[in-house]
């Protein structure tokens, strides 16, 4: 059961408030949590209002007190389980007003139950935030259409009976009541962010309790337990086996890897590797900040905590490279973007930033590395398959020849990994002695995108080109997640209009859109950690819309909204999709097919960022009658681009569903 305390009408208003309190203070102690004195005084004025405004309630109504929410890490005070709604309750004791805080935290409660509780989607969640103190608010205004997520309602002590009442009658009769026993029997299954499960995790609890995956997409929790029977058996026969996780953008790859480093194998030694700098910054610095909520002396000692569980993989990699006969104290690594580590040419390069110390592959050395353990060994290998994004990345092809070349290692991995069409991509040409399949470690169901699983196939169908399966995707789906506009100012308004509650919302593009800043967006984000991190009204945060991440920002981290602004590195053209670089004062077609690869794949990365809806912004671009014309921006070039993406079926911006759903914002000519 969720919630701590939970009543029928009849059994709430025959019990004293004392008593009320008295049983959340011993479901709080049966937690090995404190309580607090203002705590146990909160619940009895709590129940007491309860009784009050519910006094004559039908009693098949039913009353849930401090409901976990397992994802925010916070408890709900109340919900109310009518026949025609879910009213979440949200009471501050004392308030004379209504503050926006506490109006985004009551509306964040409602929009997860509705995302995640299966018993949600049927009938309207509806927020109320009850300042005990305040003065009478405006007159209650109903939405036109209860559906989703109502707008926040807001109640005084005195007036919170009327208010129910208010909403029950301007909601009517359902169709088929709510079962208040049904919808908390119903399961209640949260997508955490990568940050928000990584503190999770990091407390300890592990992905069967964060999310066994959307309601509808059990993939997650069968994946990490595939895992898990790689490990097992290989401890158990004293083996070296590397475990390959394929899937789609957004599938949780990425938690399947936190799960193993964070949960059963903490003890034994494990460490998730990753050369993706930006998510080391903002991983390490949300676990610190999450243990060291006051700073000073506490915050460097959690900072020091988090580098040994989050190591960058080049540096891991050297370390033991120059150290032949050490060796490493992890039994279990989590390479994570495994198809992205480097071939042997690329690793062995000297940079101006800094001279290789490296003379194979990093497939190569890593196998080397882990080989120098006595007994078993395993390398979790993380499989994002399409986001390739920078030349001097090996695929799977070089880890399928180490480990072909290494009689002591073996391999587990879903069928994929010998069918994919780029040869680069493939493990292995056909049957090899030394890999086993096991299909359910491929991640096929996106769980980034909340509500809708066809956006990482639209995705897909718009990098190909294919404007017809684009379209059909969309209209099967009734719509996907993605809306567009030729306008910079409407694209942030519509991202603020979207963020409801406490989401997030921030921009993004191409690191090779060099155009931008000619369109009023030319800074990329100066420090990720506090771009990820800190919230509005910190205006380094994502929340301002002022700077942008690029592909190699926020590849393997997510937003709840994003915003895409599309630079002029990828075109549409009668003959396809067209890549491009800026070098100088004007644009270069790229001829090379693996570079080509790569800046499709940057929008891959960009496109599968959100959790919830994309806002792509297409610039109008320079038009050709401007007697300052910018031949690098053509207005024809980015009119192509819009009219291909709105083919291909995202919606205008200005059709953005509306309040009670999502909110609506204002219109702009897309042509």
């Amino acid at each position: 059961m969720r919630a701590w305390l939970s009543l029928s009408v009849p059994e709430l208003l025959a019990l004293p408030p004392r008593d009320v309190a008295a049983r959340l203070a011993f479901a709080q102690a049966a937690r090995h949590a404190t309580l607090e004195l203002a705590q146990r005084n909160a619940w009895e004025a709590g129940a007491r209002l309860l009784q009050a405004a519910l006094a004559g309630a039908p009693e098949g109504w039913r009353v849930l007190l401090e409901y976990d929410l397992l994802r925010l890490e916070r408890r709900a005070d109340a919900v109310l389980l009518t026949d025609r709604a879910i009213l979440v309750l949200e009471f501050k004791h004392g308030a004379r007003g209504f503050a926006a805080a506490d109006l985004r935290q009551a509306e964040d409660y409602a929009l997860d139950l509705h995302d995640f509780h299966a018993g949600s989607r049927a009938h309207p969640v509806v927020p109320v935030l009850v300042a005990t103190e305040a003065p009478d608010p405006p007159r209650f205004d109903p939405p036109l259409l209860w559906h989703g997520v109502a707008p926040v309602l807001r109640a005084n002590g005195a007036g919170l009976g009327a208010l129910i009442a208010a909403v029950q009658a301007a909601i009517g009769p359902p169709p088929r009541p709510l079962d208040p026993l049904a919808w908390e029997a119903a399961p209640y299954r949260p997508v955490p962010t990568v940050l928000e499960a990584a503190t999770l995790l990091w407390r300890r609890n592990s992905v069967a309790e964060i999310a066994a995956a959307r309601a509808d997409a059990p993939n997650l929790t069968r994946t990490a337990a595939a895992i898990a029977r790689a490990i097992g058996a290989a401890r158990a026969e004293g083996a070296r086996s590397i475990v390959f996780v394929t899937g789609i953008p957004g599938a949780g790859k990425t938690l399947c890897g936190l799960n193993v480093v964070f949960g059963a194998l903490r003890e034994h030694g494990a460490a998730f590797l990753t050369g993706n700098v930006p998510l080391v910054a903002v991983l390490r610095e949300a676990l610190a900040r999450d243990a060291a909520p006051e700073g000073g002396r506490a915050l460097s000692a959690a900072r020091g905590r988090t580098r040994t569980a989050l190591q960058n993989v080049h540096r891991f990699l050297e370390h033991y490279v120059v150290r032949p006969d050490h060796v490493p104290e992890e039994r279990v690594i989590v390479f994570d973007e495994a198809q992205r580590a480097w071939d042997a040419r690329q690793a062995t390069r000297d940079t101006q930033r800094r001279a290789s110390r490296l003379t194979m592959s990093e497939p190569a050395h890593t196998l080397e590395i882990m080989g120098r353990r006595a007994g078993w060994a395993v390398i979790v290998a993380l499989i994002g398959n399409g986001q390739e994004i920078n030349t001097g990345e090996a695929g799977l092809a070089e880890w399928g020849r180490v480990i072909a070349a290494d009689p002591r290692w073996r391999a587990v991995a879903a069928r994929r990994v010998a069918e994919a069409t780029e040869p680069t991509q493939r493990l292995a040409d056909g049957p090899a002695p030394w890999l086993t399949f096991d299909d359910d470690l491929d991640l096929a169901v996106p769980v980034r995108s909340i509500r809708d699983a066809a956006g990482a196939p639209w995705v897909d169908a718009v990098l190909r080109g294919d404007a017809a399966a684009a379209r059909a995707i969309a209209r099967e789906a009734g719509g996907v997640p993605f809306l567009l506009t030729r306008d910079l100012a409407a694209a942030r308004a519509g991202l603020r209009a979207l963020a409801r509650g406490l989401r997030r919302a921030g921009l993004v593009a191409s690191a090779g859109a060099k155009r931008l800043r000619a369109e009023g967006l030319g800074v990329q984000v100066p420090e990720v950690a506090d771009w990820f991190l800190n919230r509005w009204p910190d205006v380094r945060s994502s929340e301002a819309l002022e700077t942008y991440a690029t592909e190699y920002d926020c590849q393997g981290l997510e937003l709840d909204l994003v915003g895409l602004a599309w630079g002029g590195d990828f075109l549409r053209t009668e003959a396809g999709w067209q890549a491009r670089r800026f070098a100088g004062d004007r644009w270069q077609v790229v001829r090379g097919e693996e570079e080509r690869r790569f800046i499709r794949n940057t929008y891959r990365v960009l496109l599968t960022r959100a959790r919830y809806e994309t806002v792509i912004w297409v610039p109008r671009g320079s038009p050709a009658e401007d007697p300052w014309h910018d031949r690098t921006r053509p207005a024809a070039e980015m009119d192509a681009v819009a009219a291909f993406l709105l083919a291909c079926g995202a919606r205008p911006l200005d059709a953005a569903p509306g309040p009670g759903h999502e909110a609506r914002a204002p219109a702009r000519s897309l042509v």
